[in-house]
Formats: structure tokens, sequence, C-alpha cells
């Protein structure tokens, strides 16, 4: 079990630690000797200073304050442990957050005649954030305030306000004194109203949920080893799942596949390894991978984008602004990046968002940063490794912030830059409507690859502009030569494919044009929010609802049976999902109708709709 300790300064996390180790018997002799001298060194006290079990620096001894995270092993019976001691001081946030990048749990002290502080606050919050799911408030120094039981069940109160506001599993409150030793590792006779376990005996039997997952393989590249028997091995540390030989993997950004044909762990091969392991991939195929290359389960997806949105602490002195340029770090490579939009700041004595115009030392905010390049991500939530980074400054390398990767946000969900203003014309839309002799409107044709979406498109374009209208067609293929080069065909890429038509289908009707999209769009919420953007006033959804075996023999370019095959992944009808429209504005058969009958059909409903005239 991974445990830190924090809090605010002088509330004894360092002391704590020295007691624990102290009372467990873990000190060796000649080191207790040792502290016996050091003792008194820059404190009041004549007692053993169990602070400097962990407080190893000079300067810490000198100021009877931690500074840098010290890391301590020991066992119990039950249990292992490491134990990560956090600096408590303001100006080191930096150092607490890195002990809690790792943790299982974390102990938060306080000061019985302090209370709860801000920087008791701030380090809960930031804990959460990282991921740690378990807290003790060790409320200190009782011997303090006599022990009374009046005074820790305010702070109980108080704390127990805030922790509800944090995204945690479990919180234990233990009343303690590290200098005296109550209730650390002896329950306390000084505390006889107090009923529960003593902090060794919570660390002992508290739960932690392994929370590694089995079902997707996750293998960052750290090192590419060759040796001259031509051997070429992929190395790192499997972080999620588990492979055997023989499985098929791909390689990314690349997207290239290949089988599995050695694992070599560290003596020998082995025939399946887990999350956790440390091993070297060979590949039956030649593969071009480096460090920060993801290898996963061929067919499983991870996001892949030039934008992500994150969760940072921000440590640097000057404040953080918007267009700032940075290099981003993570397991998965560098980056030239810069922070678009401070989404907001969190208050960390209420944990609400507020909005900010820029974030100052140890604040943490949500942003939006865009990269130089597409970043390979998961949220922080569902992978530690995969989905943390630092922000570096790119002429000192000094860390800037830490950042936890969010759920992205959905590009339908997106705002626009709060600066930005909407351009209103001088023609209004009667205006417009009395010279095109027609009411702006979207027609979306959807359906299977093969239903005749661009064929019918094509002819209803025609058919519109020969009796005068004013149209313009927006067809997938086309589209994506264009402004959705850049998108893939996975569910996310088509439904961004599909938002970027609407936008601009919604904008051609506000210039008094009829649009007509040809998409496939398998998603229904995606196809809802292209309703929403566009106005339900003005869209019209058309299923050319035709049976997939018709479609199939209308295919000339071989992509079913490519897709029967497993050579095309994410192809709706075969191997993804195409979700049939339940209240399309009109359904048409086209393996029964002409494309002529399916064009009359859809002006009838134009006409009846009162979108142009009859």
């Amino acid at each position: 079990v991974r445990f830190l300790t924090c809090g605010s300064v002088d509330d004894g996390k360092s002391t704590l630690i020295g007691r624990l180790l102290y009372d467990t018997q873990l000190i060796a002799d000649d080191h207790i000797a040792a502290l016996a001298e050091d003792s008194g060194i820059g404190t009041d006290t004549t007692q053993l200073d169990l602070a400097l079990v962990t407080d190893g620096l000079q300067a810490e001894r000198e100021q009877g304050i931690t500074i840098d995270v010290a890391y301590r092993h020991f066992a119990t019976q039950n249990r292992n442990f490491i134990i990560a001691d956090t600096p408590g001081h303001e100006q080191y946030t930096r150092n607490m957050a890195t002990g809690a990048s790792t943790a299982d749990l974390a102990v938060i002290l306080v000061d019985a005649r302090k209370g709860i502080l801000q920087q008791t606050r701030r380090h809960s919050y930031i804990a959460a954030l990282l991921g740690v799911e378990h807290l003790v408030l060790a409320v200190n120094k009782m011997d303090l305030v006599e022990y009374s039981e009046e005074r820790f069940s305010e702070i109980v109160a108080d704390y127990s306000d805030y922790s509800k506001t944090l995204d945690v599993r479990s919180v234990e409150f233990i009343p303690i004194s590290a200098l005296e030793g109550d209730n650390v590792v002896k329950s306390s006779s000084a505390m006889p109203w107090f009923e529960g376990p003593t902090l060794i005996d919570y660390l002992d039997a508290v739960e932690i949920e392994v929370s590694y997952r089995l079902d997707e393989f996750r293998l960052p590249i750290q090192l590419v080893l060759r040796a001259p028997s031509a051997f070429r091995g992929y190395a790192g540390t499997i972080t999620s799942g588990q492979i055997r030989p023989g499985e098929r993997v791909t390689a990314l950004p690349s997207g290239v596949s290949s089988s599995i044909d050695r694992i070599v762990g560290y003596r020998e091969d082995l025939q399946v390894a887990s999350v956790g392991e440390s091993v070297a991939i060979t590949l039956v195929d030649e593969i071009d991978m480096s460090r920060g290359d993801l290898l996963v389960r061929e067919g499983e997806n991870v996001h892949f984008d030039y934008s992500i949105e994150a969760m940072i602490i921000w440590m640097a002195e000057a404040a953080l602004t918007p267009g700032q340029q940075m290099r981003l770090q993570s397991r998965l490579g560098t980056a030239n990046v810069s922070v678009d939009t401070i989404r907001h700041r969190v208050d960390v004595d209420t944990t609400q968002m507020v909005p900010a115009a820029q974030i100052e030392l140890n604040e943490v905010a949500r942003c939006a940063i865009s990269s130089d390049r597409k970043l390979l991500f998961e949220p922080y939530a569902t992978s530690r490794s995969e989905g943390s980074f630092v922000l570096i400054d790119r002429i000192t390398n000094a860390t800037l912030a830490a950042g936890m990767i969010s759920v992205p946000i959905s590009p339908w969900d997106r705002s626009p830059d709060e600066t930005l203003e909407v351009q209103t014309s001088t023609i209004t839309a009667k205006e417009r409507q009395l010279r095109y002799g027609q009411r702006p409107c979207t027609v979306l044709l959807t359906g299977l690859t093969g239903a005749g979406k661009s064929t019918i498109a094509t002819a209803l374009e025609r058919y519109l502009f020969d009796r005068g209208n004013s149209i313009v067609r927006l067809d997938g293929e086309n589209v994506r030569l264009g402004i959705s080069k850049d998108l893939g065909f996975t569910s996310e890429d088509r439904s961004e494919n599909l938002r970027r038509v609407a936008e601009v289908a919604r904008l051609m009707n506000s210039q008094g044009l009829i649009a007509i999209a040809a998409l496939l769009a398998p998603e229904a919420d995606s196809r809802s929010r292209a309703q929403q953007l566009v106005g339900d006033a003005q869209w019209i959804e058309v299923f050319l609802d035709t049976p997939i075996s018709v479609c199939r023999d209308r295919d000339t370019s071989g992509l079913y049976e490519a897709a029967e095959r497993g050579e095309i992944h994410d192809f709706p009808g075969v191997s993804a999902t195409y979700e049939a429209p339940k209240d399309a504005d009109l359904r048409l058969d086209t393996s029964n109708m002409t494309v002529d009958q399916s064009v009359l059909e859809i002006i009838s409903l134009l006409t009846e709709k009162g979108f142009i005239d009859g």
C-alpha cells in the first residue's frame, strides 16, 4: 500500500512517520542513537525528534520543515507499505502533488489547535484529483488541547462537510498525538471516548481496490532493443490488460498492425504477460516504432487528437495566461502546446468552479490545451500513466504544471472563445427568402454504404437547380477531401465529421440556401445533435432504409468484403453498429424505388413543409 502524509506546515507529518517507524520497532539502533544526538537541533524540544527520520536535507533540519518528498518502506504482519512524507508549506505544493500521484491513500494531518486550514483543503482536493481514493484525517497534537473530544468533534464536523464534495471512496477520522504516540500504533488511554482504530490498525485493514484494467492492453514503448542476431524488441511496462503470443496488436500513432511473436520476460519467454510486468515484445512483421509510441490490441481505440481538456496544478511563480507556449511531456511523448482557454479555476475552499483570467501559483484549473501535433492520450480516471503529463518551460526546462487529462469535452459541447461576437448581416432572412423564392433548410440523407445517398443527393441537387432553387450539396466523400481530411472512421471521427457538415449547413441556411448533406451518420445521438445545431424547424431527415444485402450487392469497391474479413474496422453494418432512425421525416427503400422516384418523394416533402413552392 502506498500512502502519503500531507496537510499544512508544522502539523506534524514527519513526526508521525517517525512515530510509526519507532513504535513498530523498524528503526535500527544506530539510527536511534544518531537521532538522539541530533534531536533538538532547530526545535524547542529535548525529546527524541522523530521528524528527523525523514527530514534528511540540511535545510529541513535547520528550519524544522519538510521540503522534499521523502519515501520510506516498512511492513507489518499483514502488509507492505511505502510512505511518502510530503511538505506542507504552500511553496512546496508541487512536491506534495508528486507524492500523491502514485498513492492509494492519504493521511491528512490537522493541528487540533488550528483546525481545518486552506492548505488542508488544498491538499485534500489535490489528493482526490490525483486519484487517491481513501483519506484519513489525523487530528494531531491532541495533547495540546487536553485530548478534548469536543474539539475533535468540531474538526470532524467541519471536514465532513468539505469531504462530501471530493471524489473519494472513504474518509476516516482518527485523533492522535504523534509526539506522544497516542492512537498511532497503540491505543490512547488519554482518549477513552474514541472507539475507532489506531492509525496502524486502519492502514492494516483498509480495503484498497485494485484498479488495473485487464480488458484493454496498453504497452507504452520505453526502449527499442536491438541485437546482432536481428533481434528487435519493444520494451516497456504493461500499464493495462494482458497479452499472449499470436495476438494481433496495433502500433500507435502509425496504426500499423502485426502479430506478437515472442514476449521476453526477465529470465525467460512468457506465454502471457499482464499489467505491471516489464517485458520486451517482438513482432512477426517489421514495424517502425520508437520511444513514446503505444502498443494496443488490434481494434482497441485510444484518443488521438490535437487538443485535450485537462485539470492542471500550476507550479510556477509567474501566472498562467491563455496563449502561453510550453512543452508537454508525457509517457507517450512530447509536443509543443499552448493553453487556449482557461475554462475555470477551482476554489479549493468550496471546490466550486469560478471564472479566471489567469492562474496563480498552486492554483488548480481546467484548461483547453492545443498541440502542434496529434497526441495519444487517455483520461486520467481511466489510466494514470497515459492520462498524466507535465508542462515544461521551453527555454529553461523548468516544470510549470502537472496535468491530469479529463474526459474529453465533445466538440458538440465546446464553447467558442468568449471574445468572439456574431457578425450580423444587413440582409434579412425575409429578403433572402423573397430573392431566392424558397425557405432555407438542411436535408440529411442517411443510410448504409451502398444505400444510394450520394446518387440521390446529386439527382436532388440537379432537380432543384433546374427549377430555379439555390442549393449547396455537402457530400460525405467530398467533405473528407477537404475540411474533414484529418478525420478517420472511428465513431468519434464520424460524429465530428457530421458536426462539421452541420455547422457548414447552418451557415448556408443563414444565407438563405438549401443544404443537401449525404452522410452515413450511423449514430442516433450525433444526428440528434446535428438537428439541434441546425435547428428543428430547418431540419429534414431522410432515411434510405435499404436492406444490407442490396447494399452489399451494389458495392463495387469491396468494402463489405474487406470489413467481413476484418481488414476494415468500424464499418457500420458489419464491424460497427448503424442505428437506424426511428422518427425520420421520410423513409425510402431504394431497393424497390428508382432514383427519380426517390427525388420526387423528397420534393413532395419539401413542398408540403413550405420550403419550396409547388
